[in-house]
């Protein structure tokens, strides 16, 4: 296997926790929230959300970038990469993610953006509630699904992909 894709599997390893870590931040600034009605505490949660999604972007950019040798631009750049990584590269790789997966993160490339652009105090408190409360169960599927495109790289030894 070539030393950028050992690097690459190892790379999508070592993010995985990271992600995890801020998803767990976020889901105890929500019980935190709840147990003293402080909604403050949902303007940390949408933080968490947001490093959620972009550590998972990151990794994405990663994949674009060392194996299929084109990050998408343009406008709509972070959609088009959210989509790339649940297409097949015919001859170069599988799909990274599930469609399903694709369809469930969205909302989150979505929240990102919100985050980004909108005053904390204009955050809708159920949306933050309900995209942590979905978080946990799309993570542990993302884990399965970058964990299995990982031993892909890995499995590829000495071939190109």
């Amino acid at each position: 296997m070539s030393e950028r894709l050992k690097h690459l599997a190892m790379r999508i390893r070592n993010e995985l926790p990271e992600i995890e870590h801020t998803l767990k931040r976020a889901m105890e600034g929500v019980k935190r929230a709840k147990q003293t009605g402080d909604d403050y505490y949902l303007d940390g949660v949408a933080l968490n959300l947001h490093s959620f999604y972009s550590g998972i972007e990151r990794v994405f950019e990663l994949i674009a970038v060392n194996v299929d040798d084109m990050l998408p631009e343009g406008e709509n750049w972070h959609q088009s990469l959210l989509k790339q990584m649940a297409e097949e590269m015919t001859e170069v790789r599988p799909a990274v993610i599930s469609g399903s997966l694709r369809l469930g993160f969205d909302e989150y490339r979505g929240f990102r953006h919100i985050v980004r652009n909108v005053y904390t105090y204009k955050f809708d408190s159920a949306r933050i509630e309900k995209l942590t409360e979905k978080a946990g169960p799309l993570f542990t599927r993302l884990r399965a699904e970058l964990l299995a495109f990982a031993d892909f790289l890995e499995a590829n030894d000495g071939e190109e992909v």
